[in-house]
């Protein structure tokens, strides 16, 4: 039987630039499954202080925010999560009593997958983006004690201005950095994303990615990119931005509604979030 939808429905949203079904999937999955009265819609805006303020005029309870509002939503927020301080840059905003409250589910994400993965703080990598998203990942990586780090980055302004804030280096090309300096590699841009006029390319070159030890995309869909194609041929230790989007989206769930759904029922929702 269909879960109806009723005035006391309390709705959930995302704002994107590309707005994808995963989050609308698992949530809404979840919502089923724990026979929770609530909705989650997937939107994108030419407007952006108007539909976060929309967020609270509406009783919006929570709202997902990707690419490009993750820093621009900031300065419409009343208060700010200490995930999000640092790295500004916001993921999630959560409307208690119309209080917009922002954090960045996404770097709790890549805390919880360098520690999984028990990652050596010592291993050299390079970071390529400059995004909102490669704020997150970066300063994840920082706080987890990496000191060995370089951003690559075609956009000099952001990129040097991201290196600068957690004392990493900047280039321009990543094809310049020698090997050895990268053994875990980390794209955090569109390259490979599903939809995108770069969807099938690489991230990064193929020797560097033969000569990394790790190999972490964060792009979600599709959940094989061709950069994680290629490292899985070779036997490389691999993270996956599906891997980011499962915890994340978890981390915004709990937020939005107090509840903690089981591991397996979490397995399931991220399956059926990735087949759409």
């Amino acid at each position: 039987m269909a879960r109806i939808i009723n005035k006391d429905t309390i709705v959930c949203m995302s704002l994107s630039a590309r707005p994808s079904n995963f989050g609308t999937r698992f949530h809404n999955y979840l919502y089923e499954k724990l026979d929770l009265n609530y909705l989650y819609k997937a939107f994108t805006t030419n407007n952006l202080k108007d539909a976060i303020y929309g967020i609270k005029a509406l009783a919006i309870r929570g709202c997902a925010i990707s690419m490009p509002y993750k820093e621009a939503c900031i300065e419409f927020i009343d208060e700010l999560d200490g995930s999000v301080k640092s790295i500004q840059s916001v993921n999630t905003i959560v409307n208690t009593n119309h209080h917009l409250k922002a954090y960045n589910t996404d770097y709790i994400a890549v805390a919880k997958l360098i520690t999984e993965n028990k990652i050596d703080n010592t291993t050299p990598f390079v970071l390529k983006g400059s995004g909102g998203m490669a704020n997150a990942v970066i300063g994840a990586f920082y706080d987890a004690g990496f000191k060995n780090g370089m951003i690559a980055a075609r956009n000099q302004t952001k990129g040097e201005a991201l290196a600068k804030r957690y004392g990493y280096k900047w280039v321009k090309d990543e094809q310049d950095i020698l090997p050895k300096q990268a053994k875990l590699i980390i794209n955090v841009t569109p390259i490979g994303m599903l939809g995108g006029i770069e969807a099938e390319e690489l991230a990064f070159p193929s020797t560097m990615i033969e000569n990394a030890d790790i190999v972490f995309d964060v792009v979600a869909l599709p959940v094989e990119t061709p950069m994680i194609k290629y490292a899985q041929k070779l036997n490389k230790t691999i993270i996956s931005g599906a891997d980011v989007a499962v915890i994340q989206a978890l981390e915004q769930f709990v937020l939005y509604t107090g509840v903690t759904p089981s591991k397996e029922l979490v397995k399931q929702a991220g399956e059926f979030a990735r087949q759409g």
